[in-house]
């Protein structure tokens, strides 16, 4: 049945694109060692980084479900139901990339969904294999609501899942600082060049790369940057932990006291909706103010 060559093909080449861990970790391990880099304090934040595996596990069953099923509701009012052929799946992986980077922008503009996910991926300060592992278990819940719209113009449900899968699977091999700039894939497709400037927290570098695996909807909706100056990695406000319930919660956590600060309701729609940096004027004075407080008391 060629829906099923397919379907299996995929899920074989996401698993293959998900193994490339066990090839780049141990490389990157003896480069850190052979550099002096490989210290208590690194394996502690690779520890934190492979924390996040746990929950996920523990939950992928539940958060597959959810998504099989809601894209299947969809799929059942969808006017057309588009056969799966090599041909479709092309076009749905090229789909999926699309969605995906608006999923992944979302993720990084509106301060409500960075709090609860995806800052817990960019959190660490160190970037290696393991942090393609630091991802919360809230994403694969929230997946369902951005690509629905592929089951409605008929895509088979599973057929989505498994480019998904290839999709998210392929984007393990960036996380590394061992392989440098490959200038024939850098200005196309997302590369491990590509991926340290999105995670790097430098102010020209923040809200970059946003593409899973092709970098042409960065070129066409003006996030791309090339990677031109060393990068330092993590969060703009250091979570300054390695354990796992900081790592999982610490914007959240921000996220929270800001709202008990708000002066209004307009205030605290906006803190939800907006982006992470933005901040009504109390706030932002009663933070300066309390930071300038804790380093009195500390000096």
């Amino acid at each position: 049945m060629p829906s099923l060559d397919v379907l299996s093909t995929l899920e074989w080449l996401g698993i293959v694109l998900g193994a490339t861990l066990v090839v780049l970790l141990p490389i990157e391990l003896v480069a850190l060692h052979r550099r002096g880099k490989l210290d208590w304090e690194r394996a502690r934040e690779m520890l934190a980084s492979a924390s996040p595996v746990v929950p996920t596990l523990l939950t992928e069953g539940v958060a597959l479900a959810t998504l099989g099923g809601a894209l299947t509701f969809v799929h059942e009012l969808a006017p057309v139901a588009l056969p799966t052929s090599w041909a479709t799946a092309v076009i749905c992986f090229v789909l999926v990339d699309f969605l995906y980077y608006w999923d992944h922008r979302c993720g990084h503009r509106v301060r409500l969904y960075w709090a609860v996910s995806h800052s817990v991926h960019h959190s660490s300060p160190v970037y290696d294999q393991t942090t393609g592992l630091r991802v919360s278990f809230v994403d694969g819940f929230v997946a369902a609501v951005f690509y629905w719209p592929l089951a409605i113009l008929g895509f088979e449900p599973t057929l989505v899942i498994a480019c998904f899968f290839v999709m998210v699977a392929y984007q393990q091999w960036l996380h590394t600082e061992s392989i440098g700039k490959i200038a024939w894939m850098d200005p196309w497709l997302n590369t491990p060049s590509n991926h340290r400037v999105h995670h790097a927290s430098q102010e020209r570098y923040i809200d970059k790369n946003y593409g899973g695996v092709l970098m042409i909807w960065d070129r066409l909706f003006g996030t791309y940057a090339a990677e031109d100056e060393p990068t330092r990695y993590g969060l703009t406000v250091p979570i300054g932990a390695c354990d796992p319930w900081t790592v999982h919660v610490a914007e959240l956590r921000r996220l929270i006291r800001d709202l008990r600060r708000a002066p209004s309701l307009g205030d605290t729609w906006s803190l939800l909706w907006r982006g992470p940096e933005w901040a009504p004027a109390r706030v932002t004075a009663t933070a300066a103010r309390e930071h300038d407080e804790r380093g009195a008391s500390g000096a």
